[in-house]
């Protein structure tokens, strides 16, 4: 049934077991931490008076205080786990800013860079920076009904069998980063006889760094440069690019070149009727819109038991039964 040559990637949002609204953010932790501090002060100054008799009958002292203790407690974990993700965000950020501060200073040729120069990262946490107290791992990502709490299945499908042949899980809210770690992934899953010709995906996954990772794993890249607009004149699913490719074309050019040929645009449109249509039916048929586990480790566990349903489902499909 599987036979491996064009693979269409795409990823799509799952909703957490979590709640946006148990979020919190950075700033709010900051803010509630210093009234509960206070409220302790108070509290203990309670304790210490000899005479209490204004005091209500119902409040005991020991039992708020041990309730904004575990509160507290509970605000650092979140804290220290903000400024955690803070730290590795700054050090993605460093390093994209030193590659883009490079890449200018190289193509300037010795004379002053054009442009804008870029702003370098600021490191610690930001005032929205937050983290969900039910469900740590999941992450704020923009869906169709807004942001909420979600995490980003990825799946990698044939585009002839319409299976899919590798799957992952990622907090990441794009689908960026997400080509050279499939990649990985598939070239363990596949061998000689059964080797991945070419990887369609849209525009989300467009870097110049992921085209260079399909290129040195010997897999054509197809990833879509922009949106297209939608209904274009009819003479331009007709046309091929008037240009001719440079002897010393890169892979990015050699890439948005192929996109402009008629076989090329042919071949990427195989992507939106193989890989969509299968998030659609696991979400809509299969009636699966939400993680029941919470914790990456275990999503990753469930996502894997979806996908497999669902090339159980496909599998009886194709044999006709």
């Amino acid at each position: 049934m599987l036979k491996l040559g064009t693979v269409a990637l795409d990823g799509t949002k799952v909703h957490a077991n979590a709640s946006r609204h148990s979020a919190l953010s950075f700033g709010h932790a900051n803010k509630i931490e210093a009234q509960l501090k206070e409220e302790v002060v108070q509290l203990l100054a309670l304790a210490e008076q000899t005479d209490r008799a204004d005091l209500p009958d119902e409040l005991s002292i020991p039992a708020e205080l041990e309730r904004r203790h575990e509160r507290l407690a509970a605000i650092a974990k979140a804290k220290v786990e903000i400024e955690a993700r803070a730290a590795q965000r700054f050090a993605e950020e460093q390093a994209e800013y030193a590659a883009t501060v490079n890449r200018r200073e190289r193509e300037a040729n010795g004379e002053p860079p054009r442009g804008k120069p870029p702003t370098p990262p600021t490191p610690g946490p930001r005032e929205n920076d937050q983290v969900n107290l039910t469900d740590a791992d999941s992450r704020i990502m923009k869906t169709s009904q807004g942001f909420e709490q979600c995490y980003n299945a990825q799946a990698a499908v044939d585009t002839e069998s319409m299976l899919v042949v590798a799957h992952a899980v990622t907090q990441a809210g794009n689908d960026k980063q997400q080509i050279e770690p499939m990649l990985t992934t598939l070239a363990a899953l596949t061998d000689e006889s059964q080797r991945i010709d070419c990887l369609l995906a849209d525009t989300g996954y467009l870097s110049e760094h992921n085209v260079d990772c399909c290129a040195q794993a010997k897999i054509e890249p197809l990833i879509a440069l922009k949106r297209e607009r939608h209904h274009q004149p009819w003479q331009a699913r007709f046309s091929e690019p008037s240009d001719a490719l440079p002897p010393d074309a890169t892979a990015l050019q050699t890439m948005a070149h192929r996109l402009k040929t008629l076989d090329g645009r042919k071949t990427y449109a195989l992507r939106k009727h193989t890989v969509e249509p299968v998030f659609g039916i696991i979400k809509s048929v299969m009636g699966f819109r939400q993680f029941m586990l919470r914790g990456i480790h275990q999503v990753q566990g469930e996502w894997n038991l979806v996908t497999l349903a669902w090339n159980m489902k496909r599998m009886f499909q194709l044999q006709g039964c």
